[in-house]
């Protein structure tokens, strides 16, 4: 009999646990540390939201797994507003947050096609696509990204594509900022087979050109994937939705009410209201346009080669270290702020950093004024 016994599934540590020491450096400067780390928004949603998550009286029973009519038609408007594109009610549905639905997605697919077994993703992305591919028992299977921010779609082997279940890409990217070519992945999806997933949460925060969509390039076989938490500063509510290829939509929502995945009543009642207006959003870029700019100025004042991004609200950057976290740390001893390494976001990404605009401007002028001083602690 053998003496081995096999490991489960043991989770790697959350990344944003491995800077306390950082943080501790950042924090001995006066007025304390000034968190860019994790790209939590931290300006106010507009009363009128915040006053129909009170006011719903939706608390006491089930909500609707798909999204209220309601609240599907206010993202089938919004889709039509943003991107000129008319998506039926029927192929839109709620999610708690997109963070869950990347997690989960993975797993759903494999069930519906159990002789596939690979994830795709991006090379230089959120963590959480690998994960969620982990979490599915798949391989995840990063595909190289140019330097232009596109998927290198034809790198990806072709024992790879035979075995993908799905394809993520991000545009704007987290952590990069690039555009992907969205024409190109839809036409990859109906190509290959495999189906799509576009992460657009970044939409609203593009900066060269138009936001874009998949679904402006058709909806078969391919899912657009949005959120509440970036554009009307609602991270805290757990509201995002999914829209596209019928089928895949049915049979994640179906997949989903089982489960019991449910965005809770009052989150969609405020939900509702916060896709119907866009005027808060358009306050919103204009409040992200202007501290990139300010911090883009400062690291370049202090030496640093900062590109401007083409979307998000990231600064993404990478000094003499090979070594993110060498850069971090240097940043927190000069600055006092508390940065992302690259190494978070993959293993190509290791030299850089990425600095969330998530700091007033009050905050963010103070760091203007520890470069000044030059005081390190």
């Amino acid at each position: 009999m053998s003496s081995e016994v096999s490991s489960g599934f043991t989770p790697p540590p959350y990344p944003y646990d491995r800077l306390d020491s950082i943080a501790e450096v950042a924090n001995k400067h006066p007025g304390g540390m000034i968190d860019l780390s994790v790209g939590t928004p931290i300006d106010s949603p507009t009363k009128e939201v915040v006053e129909a998550l009170s006011t719903s009286k939706a608390e006491k029973g089930y909500p609707a797994s798909l999204g209220s009519v309601e609240l599907r038609k206010s993202m089938r408007d919004w889709l039509a507003r943003r991107f000129d594109v008319d998506v039926p009610i029927g192929n839109i549905a709620s999610c708690i947050g997109t963070k869950e639905f990347v997690a989960s997605t993975p797993w759903y697919l494999k069930l519906r096609s159990p002789s596939k077994d690979t994830v795709l993703y991006p090379a230089v992305s959120y963590p959480t696509y690998a994960l969620g591919a982990e979490l599915a028992q798949c391989r995840a299977v990063p595909v190289p990204v140019g330097r232009d921010g596109k998927l290198k779609l034809e790198f990806i082997d072709q024992k790879e594509l035979a075995r993908a279940v799905m394809l993520w890409s991000n545009s704007p990217s987290n952590p990069t900022g690039e555009l992907d070519d969205l024409d190109a992945l839809y036409n990859f999806a109906n190509s290959t087979g495999i189906p799509v997933f576009s992460d657009e949460c970044y939409c609203e925060f593009t900066w060269s050109g138009q936001p874009d969509s998949i679904l402006r390039y058709g909806s078969e076989n391919v899912v657009a994937v949005h959120s509440l938490s970036k554009r009307s500063n609602l991270a805290g509510i757990r509201v995002g939705f999914y829209a596209g290829d019928s089928e895949l939509v049915d049979y994640l929502a179906l997949v989903r009410k089982h489960a019991g995945m449910m965005v809770p009543g009052p989150m969609q009642h405020g939900a509702t209201v916060a896709f119907k207006d866009d005027f808060h959003v358009e306050s919103q870029r204009r409040v992200y346009l202007e501290r990139l700019e300010f911090m883009r100025t400062l690291f370049t004042s202090l030496g640093y080669d900062v590109p401007a991004p083409k979307g998000g609200f990231y600064l993404w950057f990478r000094s003499e270290f090979e070594d993110g976290f060498e850069l971090a740390a240097e940043l927190a001893r000069d600055l006092g702020i508390l940065v992302s390494p690259g190494e978070f976001y993959g293993g190509d990404s290791r030299p850089f950093v990425r600095v969330a605009m998530v700091a007033d401007m009050s905050k963010l002028e103070l760091i203007a004024q520890r470069a000044q001083k030059k005081d390190r602690v």
